[in-house]
């Protein structure tokens, strides 16, 4: 039945009808920690315990490893034939749709995504990439090189082996989907590692692989917490790539571990820091406002690309900011993240709010002026939620244009012109993502040039579609997701030089 007709009644009841599936997937099954440990998953929005989950270690990892070694091995999935190997993902495309209230309610449960964002743009949205690396899978073509006639050079393109995927809590299906994908679809089989807090999307993820056809042990998933078997799986000296989306913090770590283990490849996606400029010939302020408000608002502003920078000329600042607060007042509001209607749920652990609630005191400490927001909503005091904040006379070396806050929390920075809007932008150790605003073409492409971003978007903000390389610039990592290139990035060149003489 389409869960987009349902009431939070039915949610309710279906959530509490729910039996989870808590352990990890290795070889085909599901089974229990090897030491036989468990973590608790919280629900957000509740703070009540929704299970206990297995706690893998690195034995768990060098299980899931083992089993992804003898797959790719045995061929059965790198030498199928391609497509057949796209038969496979598009049944597993399928199969994602298919269980989209599953899927929407484990994330919303996990980590208190509203459940209609789960159902209108993370399923749809995961069931797509998933469809996009299945048809990409016979387009992998090599090369064949002009020489001597006494030779014969051709170049071929072969998948790595095993990967290792570790991914984050902000998104759980689609942060998997956009790592397995392209590791799938170029041949390599893969043990998937869930962040700690929202680890069972992952798992049916792994059930509806087999259901396809996948063959046993080319996606194992293994739950438990990062430093252990994270931290294993990055340092194992038989997973050829990490994929790695998270913090900045967590993402140098991978690189120290491909350093100490096998020197394997490893592809991250960080933080961010994104700034929204605003120039001061912006084609249309109503919609510019609805863009900044959706940028920093959406996903409770638990998203890597967050357009928490809202870099404004000083002659709209008045009209921009009273504009802002007008819209803000009904565009989110934090709810019971199972209800439809709701489109801000909580925060993701209480941990966490407390240290985004932490970065709002800097701010206000720090002489920023709070326009409104700032605390939690007294009638949801169970739950993690932090109401949508927004500060104005932001300073660019303030810690909240600075940091990345992960949260609701909006900072408005004057600036004039376009010259100080692209040196407070690229003020950052981040460079994930922007946004410029102008209706001048000279502008624009000046701005694209100079501003240091993996991702920027021109009139509007977080559009894009699978063709869309999605990764950044200084410390927010390295390597791109979705795309060719993500793709691509799975495999390695294989160069034959026949001597025909």
């Amino acid at each position: 039945m389409d869960g987009s007709s349902f009431s939070l009644n039915d949610w309710n009841d279906r959530a509490g009808k729910m039996k989870f599936e808590t352990r990890s997937f290795i070889d085909g099954k599901f089974v229990d920690a090897v030491d036989g440990g468990k973590f608790e998953v919280i629900n957000p929005a509740t703070g009540a315990v929704l299970c206990s989950v297995a706690a893998g270690t690195s034995k768990d990892i060098d299980r899931a490893v083992a089993s992804s070694k003898k797959a790719f091995q045995s061929k059965v999935w790198s030498r199928m034939a391609p497509r057949a190997r796209m038969d496979v993902l598009y049944r597993f495309s399928d199969l994602i749709n298919a269980n989209a209230n599953e899927f929407a309610l484990l994330d919303t449960l996990c980590m208190g995504k509203p459940v209609s964002d789960m159902l209108n743009i993370d399923v749809p949205g995961s069931a797509l990439c998933v469809k996009y690396f299945a048809e990409a899978i016979d387009k992998v073509e090599g090369a064949v090189t002009a020489t001597d006639s006494n030779a014969f050079h051709y170049i071929l393109r072969e998948p790595l082996g095993v990967v290792g995927s570790i991914v984050p809590w902000n998104y759980p299906l689609m942060m998997a989907i956009w790592k397995i994908s392209p590791a799938l679809a170029a041949g390599n089989c893969v043990v998937l590692k869930p962040a700690e807090q929202s680890p069972l999307s992952a798992l049916l993820l792994a059930k509806l692989f087999m259901e396809a056809g996948g063959p046993a042990g080319v996606l194992n998933v293994v739950t438990g917490m990062g430093e252990t078997a994270g931290s294993a799986l990055a340092h194992h000296m038989d997973v050829a790539k990490i994929g790695f989306t998270g913090s900045t913090e967590v993402g140098k770590l991978m690189l120290v571990a491909a350093g100490k283990s096998n020197m394997k490849r490893v592809a991250l996606e960080c933080g961010g820091k994104t700034p929204q400029i605003f120039l001061g010939d912006l084609p249309d302020l109503d919609r510019a406002v609805t863009y900044a408000i959706n940028g920093i608002f959406g996903n409770m502003g638990e998203v890597c690309n967050a357009g928490s920078r809202l870099l404004i000329d000083k002659k709209l600042m008045g009209d921009f900011i009273d504009l802002f607060k007008e819209k803000s007042k009904t565009a989110f509001t934090p709810g019971n993240p199972l209800d439809p209607k709701t489109n801000m749920g909580p925060l993701v652990t209480k941990e966490h709010q407390q240290r985004v609630l932490g970065m709002i005191g800097k701010g206000k400490d720090q002489g920023a002026k709070l326009e409104f927001g700032g605390d939690s909503p007294a009638a949801l005091s169970k739950g993690c939620f932090v109401n949508p904040t927004l500060f104005s006379g932001v300073k660019p070396d303030m810690t909240i244009a600075q940091e990345e806050i992960f949260g609701p929390v909006a900072a408005a920075i004057p600036i004039s012109g376009l010259e100080e809007a692209i040196s407070v932008a690229n003020n950052s150790i981040y460079g994930l993502a922007a946004s410029i605003w102008t209706k001048d073409v000279k502008t624009v492409h000046t701005a694209i040039r100079d501003i240091e971003a993996g991702v920027i978007w021109v009139n509007c903000f977080d559009h894009g579609d699978m063709t869309q390389p999605f990764g950044g610039y200084k410390q927010s990592g390295q390597g791109r997701d979705k795309c060719m290139e993500s793709l691509l990035s799975y495999t390695q060149t294989k160069s034959a030089w026949v001597d025909l003489s």
